[in-house]
């Protein structure tokens, strides 16, 4: 009978995944006087609505965009402010503009993913049962009908999108669509409208600055001394309030960068660039200054040098990361680690507990000397779709929490400055495999394999270059001298293991005693013509062939 096994995909070789090419650190603007306050809120309101201008132009541009009305824009707001803002401007709109094209984008490829499912599932007979990889027909006929008019709204979504992305038309809220929203639902949010206020004007503020190298100290628009200190450079029709020379506006408070304070300095004192941002935490009341710079001289290791000293490989959870060692041959290395974490409250919250679980992990890296990390490859945009698991809604909100992009963007950020490697692996049958080749091999009477911990071993093998599944078992006859035990087995490498096998002290047979066998290993002994026997004071004698 022919094999009716679904065909496996082809799996994507490992590769080292490239660390985090910036840097950013924050420190907070300490005393800073109530004049200090006044310009900083002039000028972030000024510059906010310049960027909010911009932003429309750009827009009203859309794919007619060009580098002569690039031009045309940053020459009418270097009148109303400086050349250096008005670049600063420029760049950010870019950069909004791309950005929500680039989510244009991912909208369409979802509403194209949910449309061919749901024509998938009402071409099938009703209750129809799936096969492996793909979901069957819909439980009820009223639940085909349901369907059938989700098909029409995303039909009628999908081609309003793509008329949209054909037209170069992009919907961009500064300030954030979400805090938008929160004004119509200040109760459920706990705030006034006045506390809203606050934080929908702060977050429209433009208070950003680009760097330039061969500048003074990297930036000549928000200047930051070795020393700390704080000068900015006023737009025009704000140089009244210049308290330096050169309408520039010196701040009562000073910053000393604790985290990569080094770094920063010898950055600046080279006259390298350096981008700067000053927001307003309203919440909290708080000022603070943010330093960033682009970094491209980190080395690239090799995949044969991460592989050198073995790797830790982790299976990623909804609520845990179940990491375990393995050797440089593949072979699981004493006992898995499990490293929990809670993904849920705020997101401040919920990044520190990935902090928290990730520095434990990285701990346990250098403590084992290993070099690399190995981790899968994880994307689940495709499976949280409601349209491809109907109504498994708790096994769509299993997969949504799983915090594929924000760990691994953590995980990179970190194991860059621990100096270790992150190996990335194709997660395809990780578990499945882990769990056929690994968890009953690795469970003993004291301690229970878990699914997680096995697939981590996969994952492991697969970052080092190996078949996921063990060797096979030889036949029962194989295994041994024909269901004997085998004795005195020397490993390949050892000096005289192709030599013979030692004499096992005891009598082989009942005609010889204990203590005889000094000959055991001399090929000699055999029993052939013209050869001694084992024992020098026994010979047998030829049989007469008459009496």
């Amino acid at each position: 009978m022919a094999d009716q096994r679904r065909p496996l995909r082809q799996i994507a070789r490992p590769f080292v995944a490239d660390g985090p090419t910036g840097v950013s650190i924050r420190d907070r603007l300490k005393g800073l006087t109530a004049g200090d306050e006044k310009v900083l809120r002039l000028v972030g309101a000024h510059l906010g609505t310049l960027a909010s201008r911009d932003l429309a132009r750009r827009c009203r541009d859309g794919l007619e965009h060009s580098t002569d009305t690039w031009a045309g824009r940053k020459r009418d707001l270097t009148a109303l402010s400086s050349s250096r803002w008005a670049g600063s401007i420029t760049s950010s709109t870019h950069d909004q503009w791309g950005l929500s094209r680039r989510a244009q984008h991912a909208h369409l490829q979802s509403l194209d993913a949910g449309i061919r499912m749901i024509r998938h599932r009402l071409s099938l007979p009703v209750a129809e049962r799936g096969s492996r990889g793909k979901p069957g027909g819909y439980r009820s006929s009223h639940e085909w009908f349901r369907k059938s008019r989700r098909l029409a709204i995303l039909e009628e979504r999908y081609e309003q999108v793509t008329a949209e992305r054909d037209a170069g038309r992009v919907s961009i809220t500064r300030g954030g669509r979400r805090l938008l929203g929160t004004r119509h639902h200040l109760t459920a949010a706990n705030l006034t409208e006045t506390q809203w206020r606050a934080q929908w004007e702060a977050a429209r503020w433009f208070l950003t600055a680009d760097g330039e190298s061969g500048k003074r100290f990297g930036n000549e628009t928000i200047r930051v001394s070795p020393d700390g200190e704080i000068s900015i450079k006023l737009p025009a029709p704000l140089a009244e309030h210049a308290n330096a020379k050169h309408g520039r506006y010196v701040l009562a408070a000073k910053v000393a960068f604790w985290h990569r304070g080094d770094e920063w300095q010898a950055r600046i004192e080279a006259n390298r660039s350096v981008a700067y941002r000053i927001h307003l935490d309203t919440v909290r009341g708080r000022w603070y200054l943010d330093a960033s710079w682009t970094r491209k001289e980190l080395p690239v290791v090799p995949l044969a040098t991460l592989r050198a000293d073995g790797v830790i490989a982790v299976d990623t959870n909804a609520d845990h990361l179940a990491a375990w060692r393995l050797d440089e041959h593949g072979n699981p290395v004493g006992t898995p680690r499990r490293f929990d974490y809670q993904l849920t409250g705020s997101t401040s919250h919920r990044d520190a507990q990935l902090r928290h679980a990730l520095t434990r992990l990285l701990h346990w890296a250098k403590q084992t000397g290993v070099q690399a990390i190995a981790i899968e490859d994880l994307d689940f945009t495709d499976s949280t779709t409601r349209e491809k698991h109907g109504r498994r809604k708790r096994f769509r909100q299993l997969i949504s929490g799983i915090p594929t992009g924000r760990l691994r963007a953590r995980l990179l950020s970190m194991c860059a400055e621990a100096g270790i490697g992150v190996i990335a692996v194709d997660p395809a049958y990780t578990s499945v495999w882990g769990a056929q080749h690994w968890q009953a091999p690795l469970t003993s009477r004291t301690h229970k394999t878990s699914r997680h911990a096995a697939a981590s071993v996969a994952i492991g093998r697969r970052a080092l270059g190996y078949r996921i599944r063990r060797r096979t078992t030889p036949p029962r006859a194989h295994q041994s001298d024909v269901h004997g035990h085998r004795t005195t087995q020397a490993r390949t490498g050892d000096r005289g293991s192709e030599e013979n096998r030692p004499r096992v002290p005891g009598p082989r047979t009942r005609s010889v005693r204990a203590g005889r066998g000094a000959n055991a290993v001399d090929q000699n002994t055999q029993d052939r013509s013209g050869c001694s026997a084992e024992h020098g004071f026994w010979q047998q004698d030829s049989l007469p062939l008459s009496l």
